[in-house]
């Protein structure tokens, strides 16, 4: 089973949900600028940046946009072509084609059949 391994958060004012976040649940807030992205930790992490509690995850934030205008779960899978392709014959769409994130892996966007926006990851350790 592909698991569910990261959330995001789009928002309006980046200092304003920052601190807003950081405040209420005192979550980690680290801005990566070259990304336009601030990750969101809220368990401890490996030196692979990945969570140390079993079924914990981390998420991000970046400004919300038309593509990206509510939260979206991202789901880890082996492969985000052969995902992709998946969800194309199951009556999906790509929102936004792979993209490389340097040192860790790749992510993806999609519309599911109900018109939800989901994200997928392949790590680079994932291989097929």
């Amino acid at each position: 089973m592909d698991k569910v391994v990261h959330f995001e958060i789009p928002v309006d004012d980046l200092e304003r949900a920052k601190k807003f976040y950081k405040d209420v649940f005192d979550w980690k807030i680290t801005d990566i600028p070259q990304m336009n992205y601030t990750t969101l930790g809220t368990v401890e992490v490996d030196e692979k940046q990945m969570a140390k509690e079993i079924g914990a995850i981390n998420g991000g934030m970046m400004k919300r946009d038309a593509k990206i205008p509510h939260p979206v779960i991202t789901i880890g899978v082996e492969n985000i072509d052969e995902a992709m392709k998946k969800v194309r014959s199951m009556g999906g769409s790509e929102i936004q084609a792979k993209i490389e994130v340097p040192n860790m892996g790749w992510s993806a966007y999609f519309k599911d059949s109900e018109g939800n926006i989901l994200g997928l990851w392949q790590d680079t350790s994932m291989t097929r």
